[in-house]
């Protein structure tokens, strides 16, 4: 695993006054959104969200994950333009084949990551929007450093730009708790892929 070896969250926060094209923020369920939007309103102004999450283990999972964010997105006021992609899981599986049993955290995360990345970029690309964040990195069990390089790679020749960030620091997802329970927010107890449950 890729150890960090700088501070993301603060060389987002210095870019982001200098930013001259619109943000397509990947949301990867409601929960690890609520923190990085509070952060982000007052200081991007066009701004989208895309849920595409093909990890998920159900269809029924899937769409009360993108309920959620909906929910969010009109009780905390920021009623941004959201975009739920289908439910393809078939991606994720051919993906991830023979990668089945390793460790959470490792070779198969990483290509969960580029999966998704990579439709990031191209929704923002069919938006017309330059830039691309993630909520990932909120999570504790996230790499931001691999999510960085890995939305990198994925955004390498397309025109896209793939922002850093590191939203945990700072009590990001100690902030991100305390919104769902405002909000009621569902907070699931996995990451969605069901190589991960109860792991």
């Amino acid at each position: 695993m890729i150890k960090p070896k700088q501070n993301l969250q603060k060389e987002l926060e210095k870019m982001l006054p200098t930013l001259d094209g619109g943000v397509l923020l990947h949301c990867c369920c409601a929960p690890c959104s609520t923190s990085c939007l509070e952060y982000l309103k007052p200081k991007v102004k066009d701004m989208s969200l895309y849920f595409y999450n093909p990890n998920i283990d159900t269809e029924e999972e899937y769409f009360r994950r993108a309920g959620e964010l909906k929910k969010l997105n009109e009780i905390g006021g920021y009623n941004y333009p959201l975009t739920v992609a289908d439910y393809e899981p078939q991606t994720f599986y051919d993906a991830v084949k023979g990668l089945e049993n390793c460790p959470e955290g490792g070779a198969r995360c990483a290509v969960c990551f580029r999966i998704r990345l990579a439709a990031a970029v191209e929704q923002a690309k069919k938006e017309g929007r330059k830039y691309v964040l993630t909520t990932l990195s909120v999570s504790p069990h996230k790499n931001a450093e691999l999510l960085f390089e890995t939305g990198k790679a994925a955004a390498k020749d397309s025109g896209v730009i793939f922002l850093p960030s590191d939203f945990k620091k700072g009590g990001g997802f100690i902030r991100s708790t305390q919104i769902c329970r405002e909000y009621g927010i569902y907070r699931q107890s996995y990451c969605g892929c069901r190589f991960a449950k109860g792991s």
